[in-house]
């Protein structure tokens, strides 16, 4: 077809790229496509590198990603017949004085170009595409289903479907993986819905609407992708099920966590994409302002003691901890994690995967890793006394302990730990600190200045002096963040540290006979605030500052916030 050489030399004639793009790209992504370095740089965008391929091959290039396009395709359906369009993977594009004008994923395929004009016995016209566009609306507009009510009994109509049926779903199935790989999305969900069957993709925290398929594909895929996981039953429908699918797109690894919910519509099904890039993320890479990363750090390298993350689901936790785990993981530590389930695979550790149906809990685990004398146990999460109390205990006969718990701030932490049976005491003597997060969208490259309005500056809480010399930024939106201003996240933090003062505190929360010198959270919290501990919107707001993120996103996630 064409090579990466034959493109960058076209890339480079047409000076689309520089050579010095070309040098820096290959320098900053050692072994990788120095077309894909380049596109992740953002040197190139995609539409530079179809026009390019066009142009080596002598077409023109028409981009399947405009709506008007699409809808010129949607009206032209009965004017190119589905075998004909499925077979030579082809579309219409519009009516010519001569002919027809379709759009084509392969130029190198040299039967279409004979054999489409001598069937449809019209001049055709081949513009180039993105194949995986192409493969796309093949499946919408030209399913397999149709002209199958032309066989006799239902028997006989299946098994005219066939392998073509099949070979249609597994395009289609690989065309969103792919594409939700592309995309950075952080989930797949497809719902069947009253208008059809959905697929909506989770990019930077916010879910778009990739697709909308016809319901009648809705069975066929699902069942494909449960096939794919090796584990799930095709039959139980009626039942929510869980798996894993591992493979391999463009040749990269692609590991997905499987799970179906039944509906009234049907069955749902959530895939999360497991990126293993993740394990290549370190403490800088989370969003810490400098003196917070230190502090944290120090934490972490200490040889006891218990730190706890929180915060609610889909904030960034399990990737906090694996962070962690990445800075302290060493020859000279013994580190072993418990798990449900075991997302990441990380050299070096000793990851244990709960497996609460034959008796494997959290609690059982962690008894039988004390005995395996690590110096560092990771706990996915403390969700009842039995978990806690051995966390507890392993803290305080010299092993750091991390793990999560669900509470919006950091104080409320504490809380929680007496709520399900701690005692006061031994939670002031085992807690090192509390750190609770969320994530907001990252600016993009795109970005431009803004400005406040008094208005907002008030609404903001903000000091008009403090903001004489500051510089705000806005979204702008290209093609490299797909015009959203946005381009990955980034984490905003509440560090609680607990010292002597707050040791001494936590020992009165709780119940007991004198109410009167009870502390609650509020007391903890505010006592916090008075000793420096920046709130989750205040460190949004440092960020912001930073030119890193916008108000709008610190407040979207910063809803619950108190001072």
């Amino acid at each position: 077809m064409y090579t990466d050489d034959q493109v960058l030399e076209t890339l480079l004639d047409q000076f689309r790229v520089t050579k010095q793009q070309v040098i820096d790209a290959r320098e900053k992504h050692p072994g990788a496509s120095v077309l894909d370095a380049l596109l992740e740089d953002g040197a190139l965008q995609p539409r530079d590198i179809h026009e390019t391929v066009a142009h080596i091959h002598g077409l023109n290039f028409t981009d399947l990603a405009d709506e008007n396009i699409v809808a010129q395709i949607r009206a032209l359906r009965d004017v190119l017949p589905g075998e004909v369009a499925r077979r030579y993977r082809i579309l219409p594009l519009q009516r010519t004085d001569y002919g027809l004008q379709v759009a084509i994923g392969d130029p190198m395929n040299f039967e279409a170009f004979d054999t489409v004009p001598f069937t449809l016995k019209v001049e055709v016209e081949f513009c180039y595409a993105d194949p995986e566009l192409v493969d796309a609306l093949l499946a919408d507009i030209y399913p397999r289903q149709e002209g199958l009510v032309a066989a006799g009994t239902e028997e006989e109509k299946a098994g005219a479907a066939g392998s073509e049926d099949d070979a249609a779903i597994i395009t289609l199935v690989q065309d969103f993986l792919e594409k939700a790989q592309e995309m950075r999305a952080s989930d797949i969900h497809l719902e069947p819905v009253s208008e059809g069957f959905r697929v909506r993709f989770r990019i930077d925290g916010e879910l778009e609407l990739f697709k909308m398929l016809p319901q009648t594909l809705h069975g066929a895929i699902i069942s494909r992708l449960k096939i794919m996981t090796e584990t799930m039953s095709i039959d139980e429908k009626r039942m929510p099920q869980d798996g894993r699918i591992q493979c391999h797109i463009r040749g990269k690894p692609l590991d997905l966590r499987v799970s179906t919910i039944p509906t009234s519509q049907g069955e749902s099904i959530v895939m999360r994409l497991l990126d293993q890039s993740t394990l290549s993320i370190t403490l800088p890479d989370l969003g810490f302002m400098s003196e917070d990363q230190e502090y944290f750090r120090g934490l972490i390298k200490m040889a006891d003691g218990i730190i706890l993350v929180t915060g609610p689901t889909g904030s960034g936790k399990t990737t906090t901890l694996y962070a962690c785990l990445q800075e302290i993981n060493n020859e000279t530590r013994k580190i072993v994690t418990v798990e449900d389930p075991i997302e990441y695979v990380m050299p070096g550790v000793n990851q244990v995967h709960v497996k609460a149906d034959i008796g494997m809990t959290f609690a059982r685990a962690l008894r039988s890793i004390l005995r395996q004398a690590p110096n560092v146990i990771m706990i996915g999460e403390i969700r009842d006394l039995e978990t806690a109390g051995i966390a507890i205990n392993a803290s305080l006969t010299g092993h750091l302990v991390l793990s999560t718990l669900h509470t919006n701030d950091a104080p409320s932490a504490i809380a929680r730990m007496i709520d399900i049976g701690v005692k006061p005491f031994l939670v002031s003597s085992a807690v090192r600190a509390v750190m609770a997060q969320r994530l907001c969208r990252r600016l993009c490259k795109c970005k431009e200045p803004a400005t406040l309005n008094e208005g907002e500056i008030t609404a903001l809480g903000l000091d008009p002096i403090a903001l004489e010399n500051a510089t705000f930024f806005k979204p702008k939106g290209c093609e490299r963040c797909r015009f959203t201003g946005y381009r990955g996240r980034l984490g905003i933090f509440e560090i609680f540290k607990i010292d002597d003062e707050m040791r001494q505190m936590i020992n009165k929360m709780g119940g007991g006979e004198d109410r009167s010198e009870q502390v609650s959270t509020v007391q903890l919290r505010k006592r916090a605030r008075e000793q420096g501990m920046r709130t989750l919107r205040e460190d949004g707001f440092q960020k912001v500052f930073a030119g890193l993120t916008t108000f709008d996103e610190v407040l979207a996630v910063t809803m619950g916030d108190v001072d």
